[in-house]
């Protein structure tokens, strides 16, 4: 896979990121869960995931804009 198209979906997997981050969908829903309401498990699955997405590409695409591409 060429470096652009690796390029491609990072952006596009940290926009799904930003884009459910905040639970649009369970807003006004009064659904508790172990006492907590719905959408705040939403949001600490939700922030897991975000830590290993991020772990991921700290690992693998860290250097992705931060260098130039003659040095």
């Amino acid at each position: 896979m060429t470096r652009v198209r690796i390029d491609y979906r990072w952006v596009a997997v940290f926009a799904i990121l930003v884009t459910f981050a905040v639970p649009w969908f369970l807003w006004g829903d009064s659904r508790v869960f172990a006492g907590l309401p719905l959408w705040l498990w939403w949001h600490i699955g939700w922030m897991g995931l975000t830590a290993v997405v991020f772990h991921l590409f700290t690992r693998t695409a860290w250097d992705r804009g931060i260098v130039g591409e003659g040095r």
